[in-house]
């Protein structure tokens, strides 16, 4: 007599299912920490660059200061995007910045230099000129779409100050430069994420480095995704003034309504980056004369606290928004700003499932009929 046997458990949404070790980030939900490579984000916040965290997930470790000038230089050097792809941009210019930016990364393919090699070497060198061009797909889309000509990279500025220069046709200030560079090493790594899990699944096919970021840059349009610091902004400008936050947020949780940039699928606590956003927010509030974006943020926070006890805390897009929308950025490039900080830590997930590499292919339960009989057409 065979032995019943039960149904195998189903995990939806791949939740709590490890798919493999990594040493590019860690994540404590229940502490509220988060590490790159070993390091504790707080201290890559304080004291570190983006260029050097760039050089950390893509290296496996922090570099000196040789190694780190020397990878400076390469990125800086491969700022330009070929013209080809500019013309691209030009005929897809209507299209959402997040959908014009998938289609540059994938024509990029088309002109790098090492197209055919996909040996991790290669690779390797890919994910810097990935990472370098990039911020200058987003910000030359963005003056083509207002009738603008692209501004040059400049090989002088740092990634971060390159970017705005490039989106405003204009030297930024010390404070505008530290924000964007701040906001670039929250966003740079952040584990198993879904574009992150997307990269790897392209990665482990074999298939080439501009294809996994074509699919991870997809899935992070999705709003259950990548949309959060938009609909904060969006949440904000609803608000208007902070004395109306009170009557807005008991309106929204007698609704039911979720309140934007609260509540995050790993962390348990407040999120880790958060913090050091709501600095820069606070910072360019004042010096630009707009101090209410902030103090509405403040008092949402205030209100909302009673959720905390529930899990539901601060993440790291409750304040970029503000910060996005203080320097000027429109708002629907508020997700590719995220693209352009997250860019190291995929290339950084792409060149570990190359290391070890087995193809990611999960298996679905079937739940439908089985042994239909087939009609012929005619006699449906």
């Amino acid at each position: 007599m065979s032995q019943p046997t039960s149904a195998p458990e189903i995990a939806r949404g791949l939740r709590g299912v490890l798919l493999d070790t990594t040493s590019t980030c860690h994540i404590d939900g229940e502490a509220g920490k988060l590490y790159y490579r070993g390091y504790n984000i707080h201290d890559l916040a304080e004291h570190s660059t983006f260029e050097e965290v760039t050089y950390l997930l893509l290296y496996g470790r922090l570099p000196t200061r040789s190694e780190l000038e020397e990878m400076d230089r390469r990125l800086r050097r491969s700022r330009h995007v070929p013209a080809p792809v500019l013309d691209v941009i030009r005929v897809v210019q209507k299209a959402h910045p997040m959908d014009v930016l998938r289609t540059a990364v994938s024509a990029l393919a088309a002109f790098d230099p090492e197209t055919a090699d996909t040996s991790y070497e290669a690779t390797l060198r890919k994910a810097e000129r990935l990472t370098a061009q990039v911020p200058t797909i987003v910000a030359a889309h963005d003056r083509i779409r207002r009738g603008l000509e692209p501004v040059p990279p400049r090989e002088d500025l740092s990634h971060a100050a390159n970017f705005l220069y490039m989106l405003h046709g204009r030297e930024p200030d010390a404070e505008a430069v530290d924000a964007i560079d701040m906001d670039f090493i929250l966003h740079a790594e952040h584990g198993s994420n879904a574009s992150a899990f997307a990269a790897r699944v392209t990665a482990s096919t074999g298939s080439d480095i501009h294809s996994a970021i074509v699919s991870a840059i997809g899935t992070l349009k999705g709003p259950l995704h990548g949309g959060a610091a938009e609909a904060v902004m969006h949440m904000i400008e609803e608000i208007g003034e902070p004395e109306r936050v009170d009557e807005y947020i008991q309106r929204m949780l007698a609704e039911g309504r979720r309140i934007m940039g609260m509540g995050h699928r790993v962390y348990r606590v407040e999120d880790p980056r958060a913090r050091h956003m709501r600095e820069r927010a606070r910072v360019l509030g004042e010096k630009l004369g707009q101090p209410k974006w902030y103090q509405i943020l403040e008092r949402v926070a205030e209100v909302t606290a009673p959720l905390r006890s529930r899990g539901i805390s601060l993440n790291v897009d409750f304040y970029a928004g503000a910060v996005y929308y203080l320097l000027g950025i429109p708002e629907d490039l508020f997700i590719s700003m995220f693209a352009i900080g997250r860019m190291p830590g995929w290339c950084a997930h792409v060149l570990e499932q190359m290391q070890d590499n087995i193809l990611i292919r999960p298996l679905l339960q079937y739940s439908g009929p089985l042994d239909l009989e087939y009609v012929p057409i005619d006699q449906r």
